[in-house]
């Protein structure tokens, strides 16, 4: 057991960085997902309220069209339940916003609820992972909403729009299982593999944890996948070379290193997976419906912990109350008519800790300033027809999504024009008054919301990291325990393996976190880096009590 009284001295005050939030990462490997997924979600409600001569309802659509940027990292029996209550979520919060609008027209009601809505949806998307892309655009529909004048009458027309856009972007979710129904098992399974090899050819404690996390992933993929088929009982034999490759340091040569390279690109692939031979000691029926619930209970028991009190996500939460409704009141103040986008900037900057919500505040306001020229240049061209409107729409859509998983800030740019499109369809407004109000909107919420971030402290990350580290040792005397067993089963140890990995991700997470988190006491970082060295000893005893891998033998596909 390691000490967790052990500290660290740290500043209670970090450097900010400035030009490594802005430098451009390399896309997603499956960013054309979301973005076509919500091209086709909001093209077909848009050309059928076009064909009716109804534009003016597109941002009702437009609410349950957004729904279909969120699940596409799931497989498709998880992706069902969780889209599902995306729409449940949006339409909670628009009905919300819609009614307070029907029945206030005080600025500062409608703020302060706008910005209790930002708080309630930011702890959920939390606590619950619900993203990308989060908590940010629940708030942009609610917030939106708040300011459009409404009667109360109308309130279950526009309800029912979001509910049949909603579930047209249900569909285009869950579409792509048609033609591959384990694609998403696929592509975790792959990537677990590509970082398995990148350690091995590369051995250290960067490649090690990123490997650790992608082989965790996959397992938690694979868990929430559904039934049992032959594809994903060899996705989970690839897994389990993946993660014994981590864990074996008897054989870290080039030659394996290329071996899980090219599992991983077959199994990426549209050809059948590949099949080695199985690790020796490993269970021969991996999956199951056992694990499946025990993963489930462990979900539930893990959100409900999350929203506990004490959780370190209430801070943030708070934050973020504090931030939007200081932003929309100083916006209002200062003539902004409708200062719901300051609402907005301030809620997309809350990260894990102040220096995430730091790089967040720097991307946004340079993306959202850059967004507005682009907004300037094309509004002309949008205003011609209609259809010019809805197609600059669309492209500004699958823009943002293909630009943003390189920089936030990229796709900023693009979001900002589409946001500030969208209230064109209820009718023209002044140029010069939109430019104005989205700009100063974004530099108020930018500075007060990073304002809120670093006042409102959030000692209890420290805390989080001690109960992580507190799991990873009960999770590593556990592994020890089952190794220790005169007989241990091949189940019991692929348990005690797992369990033990997670621990490890949650733990790095946690550490992470607080790291960049001002206003708290020191950390316990050399417990922290000796609870990980010896976690990762037991994983590779864990691995070598198993068996080591036999050479390559692929004596057929799936």
């Amino acid at each position: 057991m390691s000490n967790t009284s052990i500290r660290t001295r740290q500043p209670s005050v970090r450097r900010i960085p400035l030009a490594a939030p802005l430098r451009l990462a390399r896309p997603s490997d499956m960013w054309f997902k979301p973005a076509t997924s919500v091209v086709v979600a909001t093209a077909i409600p848009n050309l059928v309220l076009y064909s009716l001569d109804r534009l003016d309802l597109v941002m009702y659509t437009m609410a349950g069209s957004l729904c279909a940027l969120y699940g596409h990292n799931l497989p498709y029996a998880r992706r069902a339940r969780t889209v599902a209550g995306v729409v449940l979520g949006m339409l909670v919060g628009l009905a919300v916003s819609l009614v307070t609008a029907s029945l206030s027209g005080s600025t500062a009601v409608l703020i302060a609820v706008g910005a209790l809505l930002a708080a309630g949806q930011k702890l959920l998307c939390d606590a619950t992972r619900i993203g990308p892309p989060g908590p940010v655009i629940f708030t942009f529909v609610s917030s939106a909403a708040l300011f459009t004048p409404q009667e109360t009458g109308q309130v279950p027309g526009h309800l029912a729009l979001t509910l049949g856009a909603g579930a047209v972007s249900w569909l285009v979710t869950l579409a792509p299982a048609l033609v591959r129904r384990e694609g998403p098992e696929r592509r975790a399974t792959a990537r677990a593999l590509n970082a398995a090899a990148a350690h091995v050819a590369e051995p250290g404690d960067r490649t090690r944890r990123a490997a650790v996390a992608a082989v965790h992933a996959a397992w938690q993929t694979l868990l929430a996948a559904g039934r049992p088929t032959p594809v994903r009982g060899a996705l989970e034999r690839l897994v389990v070379h993946a993660e014994t490759a981590l864990s074996t340091r008897a054989r870290d040569t080039a030659e394996d290193a290329d071996r899980l390279r090219e599992w991983a690109r077959r199994t990426r692939s549209r050809g059948p997976v590949p099949t080695p031979a199985p690790a020796p000691g490993t269970a021969a029926e991996l999956f199951g419906v056992d694990a499946e619930r025990a993963a489930r209970g462990a979900a539930l028991r893990t959100l409900l912990h999350r929203l506990a009190p004490g959780s370190p996500l209430l801070p943030v939460a708070a934050r973020t109350l504090i931030g939007c409704a200081l932003a929309g009141y100083i916006c209002s103040a200062v003539g902004v008519g409708r200062p719901y986008w300051a609402i907005v900037t301030a809620a997309s900057l809350y990260q894990a800790n102040v220096t995430l919500s730091w790089n967040r505040t720097l991307q946004r306001t340079l993306g959202n300033l850059l967004g507005v020229l682009v907004f300037a240049a094309v509004l002309p061209a949008a205003r011609m027809d209609p259809l010019a409107l809805i197609g600059f729409c669309l492209f500004f859509g699958f823009a943002a999504e293909a630009l943003i998983t390189r920089n936030y800030w990229l796709g900023s740019v693009a979001v900002t024009p589409m946001a500030l499109l969208v209230l064109e369809y209820a009718g023209s407004h002044p140029a010069g008054e939109l430019i104005g109000d989205r700009v100063l909107d974004t530099v108020i919420g930018a500075a007060v919301g990073f304002l809120a971030t670093v006042l409102v402290t959030n000692r209890r990350a420290a805390g989080r990291v001690e109960q992580a580290l507190a799991a990873a040792e009960q999770a590593r005397a556990h592994a020890v325990q089952t190794l220790a067993a005169p007989a241990p089963t091949p189940a019991a140890l692929d348990a005690a393996r797992r369990r033990l990995t997670g621990s490890l991700v949650e733990l790095r997470e946690a550490d992470d976190a607080a790291a960049g988190e001002w206003w708290q006491r020191a950390l316990p970082q050399e417990a922290v880096l000796a609870a990980e060295q010896a976690a990762h000893r037991t994983l590779a005893a864990t691995a070598t009590r198993q068996g080591t891998i036999v050479p390559a033998q692929e004596n057929g596909v799936v």
